[in-house]
C-alpha cells in the first residue's frame, strides 16, 4: 500500500471509492507521517498484545498497530469504510474490522472471542463529538485491558487529566491519566478547527478510595457536587441529592470540608469519605 500520508494518495483512494467526509461522524483523519508510529509504540503494542481501535478511518494508525501487535480489532461505524479498510490494510492477516457502533458492542464477548492468551490494549482516534461516551463505556464496563492509548481534543485532555470535574474525577477514579503528547491540527484531513493531545489511561487495579457503598453512589455525589459549579458544594449537593442542609453539613465537617467549599477543590478522599457519610451500609 502507498503512503497513507501522502493527501494525493488518500484523495485518490477515497475518489476511487466515492467517500466524502462526514461531519456528523466527526471524521478527521490523521496524515501526519509521525503521529500513528509514535502513537503505536507509546499505547505499548507488541507480539503479546492485542489491539482494540475505535474508528479506524481509513486504517493508518490501524496499519501501525497491526505491524506491532499480535491481532487488532478496529471497530468501526461508517458502513462505506469497510471497503476502503480492506484495500489499505490488506497486507495485514492479523487485522479483524467490524463494523459496529463500539457504544453497542459487547466487548467483554469480543476480548473473549477474539483476544485469548493475549493481553488487551485500547488504542483510538476518537471524534471528539463522542470522547467522553466512549472513554467511560471503556471504564465502567470494567474491561480486561491494561490502558486506553486515546486521540482527543487538546482541551478535553487537559481537562480529564487535570481539572475537576465530573468526567476527570470518573476518569481518575478507574485509571491514571497522563498526556504524552500534542497533536496540531494540521496533523488531520481534513484539518479541524481545534488542536488535540494523545493521552493514555492506566487502568487500576484497584480503586483510588475505598468505598462503603455502592459505586454509582460515588458518581450520583460526584454528579451532584459539579452540578452548579458557581454554587458552594453545601448548595449543589442539597438540590442534587435532596438531602437537607443540616445533614449535609454535618457530614461535610465529619470529613473535613468547609460548607462554602467549591467542588473543583475537593479530593478525590474527600469525595470518597463524603459518599461513605452520606450513603452508609450499602456495600453489596
Amino acid at each position: 500500500m502507498k503512503n497513507l500520508s501522502d493527501i494525493n494518495v488518500v484523495k485518490s483512494l477515497l475518489s476511487r471509492h466515492g467517500f466524502q467526509f462526514s461531519k456528523a461522524l466527526g471524521q478527521n483523519f490523521l496524515i501526519n507521517p509521525e503521529i500513528c508510529p509514535k502513537m503505536a509504540t507509546e499505547c505499548g503494542a507488541d507480539q503479546t498484545k492485542g489491539v482494540i481501535e475505535v474508528g479506524p478511518g481509513f486504517g493508518v494508525l490501524t496499519r501501525e498497530l497491526a505491524a506491532r501487535a499480535n491481532k487488532v480489532v478496529a471497530i468501526e461505524l461508517d458502513k462505506r469504510l469497510p471497503a476502503v479498510l480492506a484495500e489499505t490494510l490488506r497486507d495485514f492477516d492479523n487485522v479483524k474490522v467490524v463494523q459496529a457502533d463500539v457504544m453497542e458492542v459487547d466487548l467483554h464477548q469480543l476480548i473473549h472471542d477474539e483476544f485469548s492468551g493475549l493481553d488487551v490494549l485500547v488504542c483510538a482516534n476518537l471524534p471528539y463529538y463522542i470522547t467522553s461516551p466512549v472513554i467511560m463505556k471503556l471504564l465502567e464496563e470494567k474491561l480486561p485491558v491494561e490502558s486506553l492509548t486515546v486521540m482527543v481534543q487538546k482541551e478535553a485532555a487537559v481537562r480529564i487529566c487535570a481539572a475537576p470535574g465530573t468526567v476527570s474525577v470518573a476518569v481518575q477514579y478507574y485509571s491514571q491519566p497522563q498526556i504524552l503528547f500534542d497533536v496540531p491540527r494540521d496533523c488531520f484531513f481534513p484539518a479541524p478547527n481545534v488542536d488535540s493531545a494523545v493521552i493514555r489511561l492506566n487502568i487500576r487495579t484497584e480503586p483510588p478510595v475505598k468505598l462503603e457503598t455502592e459505586e454509582k453512589q460515588f458518581f450520583k455525589l460526584v454528579k451532584a457536587a459539579f452540578g452548579q459549579r458557581r454554587k458552594t458544594v453545601l448548595n449543589s449537593l442539597s438540590t442534587g441529592l435532596g438531602k437537607s442542609k443540616e445533614e449535609l453539613s454535618a457530614a461535610l465537617q465529619q470529613a473535613g470540608i468547609a460548607p462554602t467549599a467549591r467542588a473543583e477543590q475537593l479530593t478525590m478522599e474527600q469525595f470518597g469519605t463524603l459518599c461513605n457519610l452520606l450513603f452508609p451500609n450499602k456495600a453489596q
